[in-house]
């Protein structure tokens, strides 16, 4: 977590300097004139407070600003989008009593980061998130802590708000972590299926799934969170465009109603390590492109026949299936190869 401290008082700059010795990585800045106080490496504001802020905002994971808290909120709400893009604030005193989680308290992780402050510096840590004060887990958090997408930020509110007023949920979970993870707390109810859940009676849902799930079954109060658990397997020809590469794979994930969202890891032969179209598809979806030897491919049993053109080209007997496999951690294969164009794909969910 990249974050900056920021400080305008002298107790603030020896407040700062203590909190950039436990906060590994921080920047501390502070006016000139206290500098002193603020010790070796901290970096001087130059000009207004709020071009600092400005400069940063897009840059920094987290804020620590040891001031006003009146003047923290002038200067960030300008530059706030949104819970799922602004960074975390936090707010201390100059005393170094309180350490407010003030934005972005689950997603930012500013929770966290007014926890870390107020260890450090003894101070006593202020956080305002209802299902915290409430010692209740939230299904922001929940999809934050396991690498979750969000299909509508929107509905997290109401779904933790349900939450908080004991209503029953519904949950559908493929990975039967949610479970464990609430630990006995709300009013969850767990079914085998998204009809069985909306059949429940239960006042909210949430549905963890790769699946998509049709517009009939939408509603406001259904919350769908995206595992990261698909892999896919590449094999192309030399100088196939990742245009090609993505519109093959995105219509089979529509024909098999997965969710791109879900998207893990790109699995291919070492021989494509450098394959232009691959490796800027990789990039467009922000996915990790896994190269895997003909060794690596032949240890796995696939179930296509081999592949006289791969077995010819790099020594191995495919790639699409076996590099699904692989990436997947042994998982189970969606789709078995199929072949357009000049790409050859398969699918697996991770285990």
């Amino acid at each position: 977590m990249k974050i900056a401290i920021i400080t305008i008082t002298r107790n603030g700059a020896r407040l700062g300097a203590r909190m950039k010795a436990g906060l590994a990585g921080a920047e501390l800045y502070a006016l000139p004139k206290y500098l002193g106080p603020a010790g070796k490496g901290a970096k001087a504001i130059e000009g207004e407070l709020k071009l600092l802020f400005e400069h940063l905002w897009q840059e920094i994971d987290g804020f620590v600003c040891i001031m006003a808290t009146g003047i923290v909120v002038r200067l960030a709400a300008p530059l706030l989008e949104g819970k799922e893009k602004d960074p975390a604030v936090v707010v201390m005193d100059d005393a170094g009593k309180f350490a407010i989680s003030l934005l972005s308290g689950h997603l930012g992780g500013a929770n966290e980061l007014a926890e870390r402050c107020a260890f450090i510096s003894g101070a006593r840590a202020v956080i305002t998130t209802a299902t915290d004060a409430n010692d209740l887990p939230s299904f922001d958090m929940l999809a934050k802590e396991n690498g979750w997408v969000i299909e509508d930020l929107s509905r997290v509110k109401t779904l933790n708000a349900l939450l908080l007023e004991d209503e029953p949920i519904s949950v559908v979970d493929d990975t039967d972590i949610v479970r464990s993870w609430f630990h006995g707390r709300g009013r969850l109810q767990f079914n085998d299926s998204f009809v069985a859940g909306l059949r429940s009676g239960a006042k909210g849902f949430l549905f963890v799934t790769s699946s998509i799930i049709p517009p009939q079954l939408q509603m406001e109060s259904l919350l769908v969170l995206r595992p990261k658990n698909l892999f896919v397997g590449i094999g192309c020809n030399s100088g196939t465009s990742a245009d090609e590469i993505e519109g093959v794979l995105l219509t089979n994930l529509k024909r098999l109603f997965l969710s791109p969202k879900s998207l893990a890891a790109i699995g291919t032969a070492e021989a494509k390590r450098k394959e232009p179209g691959l490796v800027e598809l990789a990039e467009r979806l922000a996915l990790p492109l896994l190269c895997y030897s003909s060794d690596e491919l032949n240890s796995v049993e696939a179930p296509s026949p081999p592949s006289d053109h791969a077995i010819s080209a790099i020594g191995a007997a495919g790639v699409a299936e076996p590099a699904a496999l692989l990436a997947s951690g042994g998982g189970e294969l969606l789709l078995k190869k199929v072949k357009s164009g000049n790409v050859t794909l398969a699918i697996a969910k991770g285990v």
